[in-house]
């Protein structure tokens, strides 16, 4: 699943949750125990993207990134999969960092539950959907 084979074992990490519109970040603190969420970042156009990522890195200390990978319940890989992984290759090449990627099955609708449980108004759930499913995502990655 690993753009690189030598993915940091201490330092932040970013995990996110890829989409077409908008991207779920989430980081991790130094010893990499727990994720925390950061944003959904609405995607504008390459450049700008690239801009956002080159800060989100620089500004947060990142030393690699956790990309969420879409596998089907049958454990196969998808179109949306194969998206996720050129993203992450792209996000490797403009960051010049490492890459690995995780299985993220299930981590919309856990968000999805967590913020009805903690009692989230609907109208702000939306808001906060991609990021929370970014930080589900990135502690599943740390507690493999």
């Amino acid at each position: 699943m690993n753009v690189t084979s030598n993915f940091p074992h201490e330092g932040r990490l970013a995990g996110i949750d890829f989409g077409t519109v908008r991207i779920g970040i989430a980081i991790c603190d130094y010893r990499q125990s727990f994720a925390s969420p950061v944003e959904n970042y609405q995607r504008k156009d390459p450049e700008a993207d690239a801009r956002r990522f080159r800060q989100l890195a620089n500004e947060e200390e990142i030393v690699g990134f956790v990309v969420g990978l879409p596998i089907s319940t049958d454990g196969n890989e998808t179109a949306k999969s194969r998206e996720a992984r050129e993203f992450g290759a792209w996000l490797s090449e403009i960051t010049e960092l490492p890459v690995t990627f995780h299985d993220e099955r299930f981590t919309t609708s856990l968000a999805h539950e967590l913020m009805i449980a903690g009692n989230i108004k609907a109208s702000k759930r939306k808001k906060r959907l991609d990021m929370i499913a970014a930080q589900q995502m990135l502690q599943a990655y740390l507690e493999r």
